[in-house]
């Protein structure tokens, strides 16, 4: 698939430390619990073998059953609670950074978009992504 030439950034900052943060980012039973965009969707099933060269793969499935895909990749950079690069199954790619913040963790994920649906519907799509996060996150302390 054909990448434009930019990336896109999204952010948010978690009410808990970071190695916390990155437990809840990286195992599977963590994955399944936030994984999805809105609560319409979910995440039946997720694998991740977290080191370079590791694959991930996590299904995220609409939960009348009306569309599912899988979302995968790559391993090309893990450095505990600091940092995850990965390569997209098409190629694109994308970086998380965990910055340490007192008792809080800011997360910031920046990748390249794809060209089939709009800039600004991706970095939407992202950032619900990362909000279900820092909500699943700050419930689980």
């Amino acid at each position: 698939m054909e990448t434009v030439n930019q990336t896109i950034t999204v952010e948010t900052t978690v009410g808990a430390p970071a190695e916390q943060v990155w437990e809840l980012w990286t195992e599977p039973q963590h994955i399944t619990k936030w994984s999805f965009a809105s609560d319409e969707w979910h995440a039946p099933n997720a694998e991740n073998d977290l080191r370079v060269g590791g694959k991930f793969l996590t299904r995220m499935e609409a939960k009348d059953g009306s569309f599912g895909f899988d979302f995968g990749g790559i391993y090309d950079d893990v450095r505990l609670h600091e940092y995850i690069s990965y390569t997209l199954g098409d190629g694109r790619k994308v970086e998380i950074t965990f910055i340490r913040q007192d008792n809080e963790t800011k997360v910031v994920e920046t990748f390249e978009p794809e060209t089939s649906n709009p800039v600004e519907m991706q970095k939407a799509g992202w950032q619900a992504f990362l909000d279900n996060f820092k909500k699943y996150s700050e419930s689980s302390r």
